[in-house]
């Protein structure tokens, strides 16, 4: 099956844990915890990504950066970037995954996404300032 927004919509408003948006070409998908991902699909992906802090908050970006590339296999699905929104940069966390893939495999992503989203922030809260 290939995936649009409208039948992945429908797909997380089956689950009573995640309250989705619908915003222009994505969605916006909030757990019970507040935390808010987007959803897009593009081309043949299905991206969805969540901010964690902004880069003006970083104490020394050069050793954070080192961190997060020598921890990134701590974490399961989800990878650590940097995004700019407006005119400021954010590290975010993402994930990735066929526009083929099962519902159960976006499911999990989304899941994982945001259970990553607190062990990335206390994995590096001694970075930020």
């Amino acid at each position: 099956m290939s995936w649009d927004l409208e039948s992945i919509e429908s797909l997380f408003k089956e689950h009573d844990d995640f309250v989705v948006t619908r915003e222009e070409n994505c969605l916006l998908i909030a757990n019970q915890d507040g935390i808010d991902a987007w959803l897009a699909i593009s081309g043949e992906q299905i991206l969805v990504e969540t901010l964690l802090f902004a880069s003006s908050e970083v104490k020394d970006k050069a050793a954070l950066d080192h961190e997060i590339l020598s921890t990134h296999m701590l974490f399961p699905l989800t990878t650590v970037g940097i995004s700019t929104v407006g005119d400021e940069e954010y590290y975010v966390a993402f994930g990735a995954l066929s526009a083929q893939s099962k519902s159960e495999s976006i499911v999990i992503e989304v899941e994982t996404l945001f259970q990553n989203v607190a062990s990335f922030l206390d994995a590096y809260e001694t970075h930020l300032s």
